[in-house]
This record gives structure tokens, C-alpha cells and sequence, in this order.
């Protein structure tokens, strides 16, 4: 399969908005050896259907009418999805007048930073395909309505992301999908908060059922169970959780009162990090942190921390990443 990572920070970015830590004011000032992030989100498609990057396909001429359908999976719309989209060419509209190389959106939670960018794709064709359990599916039509305000616009066809078996969707031929409940924390928004139910979070395994690799993705982590286990070490590439260094990152800044581990996010150093867990996966699983905060210090380059990911073989995703799985 061939996996995108359209955006590699947390929430906000990097940098953030209104943040002036040493990393954020550190890369606006040219001081800080680090790459600008947009907010996460990834995209799949087989291989088998993979042409070269922003190449049209001869299948329809430009201005035809009609649209065909995309063949990449989107993993959450986050805010930045637009900018993400201009700077991935197979995403772009290649084979119409109006067209979208998206074929389906899989949402993994309810979090503002990875469902609001639906709105931005208001002018989809037709209405937006997306998989998401019905938790997610019950706090985006009621408490974060946004498939109520995209009923005014394109729509949605919402299908439902099952926790007990494989999924398959129609624009990804060759492509599994496995959805494990996880442990994380439901939106702030959410009358769930601290209490989240089983389907609030989901992490998603994805096998290419041609060549039997496949790909872990879990940007929101708070703590690996049995079965998480079990499918990161069945995986070959394993993105996972890398919110934050320390679980009291933001406290000891003063930017929050809430831990990493509160938040729903495992840290990556101490004990029952999440360096800790990816040191135990087989030697030849690639693995990769994504969902970075803007106040982690991993973004510098020339961090002690960084340097420590190398020594354990971990990388640090970045805006634009391919990876081959």
C-alpha cells in the first residue's frame, strides 16, 4: 500500500497560533532547526492503483462531465485539510472538471482537530463517504453537529466502522480494515469526557491483502492493551501516539494544568513510555510517532531527545512523508 502522511502535529499545529514556547518562537525566529507541521491526518490507497504523483488519469478529460471516484482513504479532515490537499497531487481534482482523488474519509474519533476540516469539502459532487463507529457518528450529529450543517451542503453517507470484524470499502480493492477500540479520552466537548465509551477511539489496522503487509495508525494513544498489542506487533509500519515527551510537558510550561496521560496521549519517555513499548516490536517493524505537540521538544532536530529516537530507531513524522508498506 502507499500511505501519505498529509499532517504530522497535534492539534493547533506547529507552529501553534498563539504560542510563543521555545520551539514554536524558536522556527518562526529561523533559530530552531525543525519543519512546520499541519495538524494530523494520513491518506492510504492500494498499490496496485498508485500513479505518479499529480499525474491526471487519461480515464476523463478535462472539463468531462461526471466524476469518478477517488481511491485514497483520508484519515480524519482536520482543519488544515485544504493546505494538506494543495500539497498532495493525487488528492487534487486530476480527472474532471470537479473531481477529488478522495474516495472515502475514516474518521477515529470525534476531536475538533480531526473532523472539522469536513466542512471545508462542502462542495463535494456528492455526499462525503465516511466510516466512523456510532459514537462518533452520535457526537457529530448531536453535540458537534457537523453532519447536520453538511445536510445543507453536500451531505454525508455515513457507514458504519465496526469493532468485531474487517472492513472493506468499495474505493480501496486489496485493502483491509481493522478497527480496535483503544484507550484514550473522548473530545472536550463531549458529555463523555473522562468517561469515554468503548468506540470513542478507535486505532486502525490496515492490511494489503495482495502482498499481507500492513500499517498500524493510532495518533491518539493513552495506554496499549492485550489486543493493541497484538496488532502493532502483526503490523510492518506502526504510527502511533507522539503527543508528548514527558507526561507533565504542559504543566512544567505552564501552558496547561492537564497531564499527557489525562489527555488521553502516552508519553514517550519514562517508564511504560511509549519509546519503552516500540523497543519491544520485532526488529523489522518501521516504527514512527505522529500527532506531535507543538511544545514537544522531538521537533528540534538538534535535541537530546531526538537524538534519542535515533538511538531507538523511532522517526519523527513530518508533513509529506511516504512511506511504502
Amino acid at each position: 500500500m502507499k500511505l501519505r502522511v498529509l499532517g504530522s502535529a497535534a492539534g493547533g499545529g506547529f507552529p501553534q497560533w498563539n504560542c510563543n514556547c521555545a520551539n514554536c518562537a524558536g522556527l518562526r525566529a529561523g533559530t530552531l532547526r525543525a519543519r512546520a507541521r499541519t495538524q494530523s491526518s494520513i491518506a492510504v490507497r492500494a498499490a496496485s492503483s498508485a500513479t505518479p504523483s499529480g499525474t491526471p488519469s487519461a480515464a476523463a478529460p478535462a472539463g468531462a462531465a461526471g466524476e469518478a471516484p477517488g481511491d485514497w482513504v483520508l484519515f480524519n479532515a482536520s482543519p488544515d485539510i485544504l493546505e494538506q490537499i494543495r500539497a498532495c497531487g493525487p488528492l487534487q481534482p486530476n480527472r474532471a472538471l470537479r473531481d477529488t482523488g478522495i474516495g472515502a474519509i475514516v474518521l477515529i474519533d470525534a476531536q475538533i482537530d480531526h473532523t472539522t476540516g469536513l466542512l471545508m469539502l462542502r462542495e463535494n459532487r456528492r455526499p462525503l463517504p465516511i466510516w466512523c463507529t456510532p459514537q462518533v457518528r452520535e457526537e457529530l450529529v448531536s453535540v458537534h453537529p457537523l453532519f447536520r450543517l453538511l445536510d445543507h451542503y453536500c451531505g454525508v453517507a455515513v457507514h458504519e466502522l465496526g469493532l468485531d470484524g474487517p472492513v472493506r470499502i468499495p474505493c480501496a480493492a486489496g485493502l483491509r480494515f481493522e478497527a480496535l477500540p483503544i484507550a484514550s479520552n473522548a473530545p472536550p466537548y463531549s458529555p463523555h469526557r473522562d468517561r469515554p465509551r468503548r468506540g470513542d477511539n478507535i486505532a486502525v489496522r490496515i492490511v494489503d491483502e495482495r502482498s499481507g503487509r500492513s500499517a498500524f495508525y493510532a495518533p491518539g494513544l493513552e495506554r496499549i492493551e492485550d489486543h493493541v498489542w497484538d496488532a502493532m506487533r502483526a503490523s510492518d509500519v506502526v504510527l502511533v501516539d507522539g503527543t508528548c515527551w514527558t507526561d507533565d510537558e504542559l504543566v512544567a510550561l505552564g501552558v496547561s494544568g492537564k497531564r499527557a496521560r489525562a489527555m488521553g496521549h502516552l508519553p514517550q519517555s519514562g517508564p511504560g513510555g511509549m519509546i519503552e513499548w516500540l523497543d519491544r516490536l520485532p526488529a523489522a517493524t518501521r516504527r514512527i510517532l505522529i500527532h506531535i505537540n507543538n511544545t514537544n521538544p522531538i521537533l528540534d532536530e538538534d535535541s537530546a531527545q531526538r537524538a534519542e529516537l535515533a538511538r531507538h530507531a523511532i522517526e519523527v513524522a513530518y508533513d509529506g512523508m511516504e512511506i511504502d508498506a
